[in-house]
C-alpha cells in the first residue's frame, strides 16, 4: 500500500511538471530542451527544480523505511520488557534426605530435592541448580542445619564465582550449629546459581531443615552489565 502511495505521488509530479511543458508550448524529449531561447531557459530551470524534488521526496521515502524499522525494533523491546515484567519466577526446596549428609572429601554441590514451590520452574530438584530465565535482579537465601562435631561450610555459586558464605567449626562444646546467609545478585539470562558443601564439612538433612530459595525482583535489560566487586576463591 505504502508503495502504491509513493508511485501515485510521483506520477502526480510528473503530471504537474507535464503540464508546466505545456504551458510553456515546447517539447522536451527525456528532459531535454529543444529550443533555445528565454523561455527554454525557463523551462530548463523548472525541470532541474522537478529533478531536484524527486531527489528529495526519494530521500524522505528511504528515511522514513528507516524509522520505521527502528519503530517495529522499538515495539519489540518493548513488548519482551512488558513480558518479563508480568514473569514470575520465585522458588523454595529442601534438602529432603534425613540424616547427616557428609562429610565428603571433595566439594559437593547440595541437590535440594524436595521442591515447596517452584512457580516459573527455573530450579532444578535433579541438580540443585537454579538458571535465571530472564536478566534482572534475583534475592537468594540459603539456611543449613548440622550437628556441631564436624565443620559447617556452604558456599553460594553464580556460575563458577563465589559470592558469599556461611559457615561454623567443629566444637566438642556444641551439639548443634544453625547458620545461613543471603544476597541480591544481577543475572543474565542463563546464569546459574547454587550451593556447594565444602570438602570435610556437612549438614543434616530432612524434610524441614537446610533449604535453598530464591525469586525475581525485578528484570532489567541485558544491556545492563552486572559490575563485580569479589574475587574468586583462591
Amino acid at each position: 500500500m505504502k508503495q502504491l502511495q509513493s508511485v501515485a505521488s510521483k506520477k502526480m509530479l510528473r503530471f504537474i511538471y507535464l503540464l508546466l511543458i505545456c504551458g510553456c508550448g515546447l517539447s522536451f524529449v527525456q528532459g531535454e530542451c529543444s529550443q533555445v531561447g528565454p523561455g527554454c531557459l525557463d523551462c530548463c530551470t523548472i525541470q532541474r527544480k522537478f529533478d531536484a524534488i524527486e531527489d528529495r521526496l526519494t530521500a524522505l521515502e528511504k528515511l522514513l523505511k528507516e524509522f520505521q524499522i527502528r519503530l517495529i525494533k522499538n515495539e519489540n523491546k518493548t513488548a519482551d520488557l512488558c513480558s518479563q515484567a508480568n514473569l514470575k519466577v520465585i522458588f523454595s526446596a529442601v534438602v529432603g534426605r534425613f540424616g547427616a549428609i557428609g562429610p565428603f572429601n571433595t566439594d559437593t554441590t547440595l541437590v535440594y530435592r524436595r521442591v515447596i514451590t517452584n512457580i516459573g520452574d527455573a530450579y532444578s530438584r535433579f541438580s540443585g541448580i537454579f538458571t535465571a530465565p530472564v536478566p534482572g535482579v534475583y534475592y537468594f537465601t540459603f539456611f543449613y542445619h548440622a550437628g556441631g562435631e564436624c565443620d559447617a561450610m556452604l558456599y553460594l555459586y553464580k556460575n563458577y564465582q563465589l559470592i558469599v558464605m556461611t559457615s561454623d567449626h567443629s566444637s566438642s562444646h556444641d551439639t548443634a550449629d544453625n547458620g545461613g546467609n543471603a544476597v541480591f545478585l544481577q543475572l543474565r539470562k542463563g546464569d546459574q546459581v547454587y550451593v556447594r558443601m565444602v570438602a570435610n564439612s556437612h549438614v543434616w538433612g530432612s524434610y524441614h531443615h537446610t533449604t535453598f530459595s530464591g525469586f525475581l525482583v525485578t528484570p532489567m535489560p541485558e544491556e545492563i552489565k552486572p559490575i563485580y566487586y569479589i574475587q574468586k576463591r583462591g
